[in-house]
């Protein structure tokens, strides 16, 4: 038996009264690919931080290449050879691709960038080293931060959620390289919720559940059936079917609008139309940073159209161009943003006076005073029946969990019994079972009657919930395609910018 790369042995780690990690053994293979699967709390994120140094164990023991291992900083871990490509990424948009690789890597430009091209070529990660990162595609950022660990050498590669905002296209471009990786004798660590995409591309997936190790299997000997029930301890409820609807009254309709944001690195809208109708699901799918944000802001009333364009936007059939945020929920409508904490709730602040500050109208004010009784009975039916893993009503929003956050954002606007329902990304970060439960309440609030705008990066997530998808790409709209008609590669195209083909336009 080949000896691993990584072995851990009773590694635990607490904080405070928590145990994220309880006696974690793992042992990574040299040459493999690792899968690590979980829920939101398992300790997935805490492990990674303890295996790339940017926390110390409390109990147990790392070896590294058969010898003990003990890792004070990251940039220890890297000296070491292990390399990390976080979900979110960290490069400067203002400086070139060789400049932001300089950051980490020592060398002039001329000579990186050589290397740069070198390994680009070898591994299938083709990219100019002197563009400026903010006229990268996704992808290519990706590739990027893929490449700058690279340059240091790895023998272990970990990353966390690297398609969560890919094409199906740049998905299979980037499996493609993770093999050629492996059979050049990197292994690698891999975090994600999408459970086919690990079958597809794992030698080894490890679950873990409530900081412990409930076992290490070959993925593609299970289906996602099975990985899903040993992550959360039980069988996954059935999809809620879309019941049949008559076509119901305009709730939201854009027509032809036109934005070009104060921000140069905003993205400009150029001719958005749109129409969601009671009882429907509209998903906008696209590669985050094509005018996801900017449209969002626009529909929610943050953000303002010029004034020769305030008669594109209506709602319940109202013309609300001229209405502010606060207006535009009078009416009906309700919004989850993006931004968990600082958008969709204050984090310093108690989830009491977070109920209050979107469900105020539902007499929970009166006269300018809180009514306390009635916002503390509303938060903690709004955690009972969300399942927000809380204190109580009185904890800080702060203290929760971003997929426990997510919950109690997405609970409280279904709670306001809204006309216009409108979310964005809402199972960002959150575990398969918390994602099933929000997709089959928005499912069960379509069946009512509500109309619903979802803007999502997980293709996979508007298959299952959208009557009609449209693809948002370099800020213009793609026609609706009819979701039932329609294949992920359909989307995929639109994605990067190419027509699908024949367009599938409902009548």
């Amino acid at each position: 038996m080949t000896p691993p790369l990584l072995s851990l042995r009773g590694i635990s780690k607490s904080y405070g009264q928590t145990r994220a990690n309880q006696a974690i053994d793992l042992d990574v293979a040299p040459q493999s690919i690792h899968a690590i699967l979980g829920e939101n709390g398992a300790g997935k994120s805490t492990l990674m931080k303890l295996i790339y140094g940017v926390e110390q164990p409390d109990e147990g023991t790392v070896v590294w290449n058969g010898e003990p291992l003990s890792l004070a900083s990251p940039a220890e871990a890297r000296r070491r050879g292990i390399g990390m490509v976080f979900q979110h990424f960290s490069l400067f948009e203002t400086l070139t691709v060789v400049e932001n690789i300089q950051l980490v890597v020592p060398g002039g430009k001329t000579e990186l960038a050589g290397r740069i091209r070198t390994l680009g070529q070898d591994f299938g990660l083709e990219v100019d080293p002197l563009a400026d990162v903010h006229a990268l595609s996704v992808g290519e950022r990706q590739r990027v931060e893929i490449i700058r660990c690279l340059m240091t050498d790895p023998k272990l590669l970990i990353l966390d959620e690297p398609t969560s905002v890919l094409p199906p296209q740049a998905v299979k471009t980037l499996f493609d390289t993770l093999r050629r990786l492996r059979d050049r004798g990197v292994s690698i660590l891999f975090i994600s919720h999408k459970l086919e995409e690990i079958r597809t591309i794992c030698d080894q997936a490890t679950i873990l559940r409530g900081g412990h190790v409930i076992g290490t299997v070959d993925p593609r000997d299970h289906d996602a059936h099975d990985l899903a029930r040993m992550m959360i301890g039980r069988d996954m409820p059935d999809v809620m079917p879309a019941l049949a609807m008559p076509e119901g009254e305009k709730r939201l309709e854009i027509i032809g609008m036109d934005y070009t944001p104060d921000d140069p690195f905003a993205t400009p809208l150029s001719g958005i139309s749109l129409t969601v109708r009671s009882g429907e699901i509209l998903g906008i799918a696209g590669i985050s940073g094509n005018g996801q944000g900017e449209l969002a802001a626009l529909i929610s009333g943050e953000a303002m159209l010029p004034k020769e364009q305030r008669d594109r936007i209506y709602m319940m059939g109202r013309d609300v161009g001229t209405l502010d945020a606060a207006a535009r929920r009078r009416s009906g409508f309700a919004f989850v943003p993006e931004d968990r904490l600082g958008r969709g709730a204050v984090p310093e602040m108690s989830l009491v006076l977070n109920t209050v500050l979107t469900a105020h109208p539902f007499d929970l004010v009166r006269r300018g005073l809180i009514n306390s009784a009635g916002a503390t009975a509303f938060t903690s039916e709004c955690i009972r029946q969300h399942d927000v893993r809380a204190s109580g009503p009185d904890a800080e929003a702060g203290s929760l969990s971003g997929g426990n956050l997510q919950k109690f954002i997405v609970g409280r606007e279904m709670m306001l019994s809204p006309k216009l329902l409108f979310v964005a990304q809402p199972t960002w970060g959150v575990d398969i079972g918390a994602a099933s439960a929000i997709r089959r309440r928005l499912i069960a609030l379509r069946n009512l009657g509500v109309a619903i705008l979802v803007i999502s990066e997980e293709l996979e997530e508007l298959f299952e919930l959208s009557d009609f998808i449209q693809v948002l790409h370099h800020g213009m709209l793609s026609p609706p395609l009819v979701t039932r008609d329609t294949r992920p590669e359909d989307i995929g195209r639109y994605m990067i910018g190419a027509h699908a083909s024949p367009e599938k336009v409902p009548a």
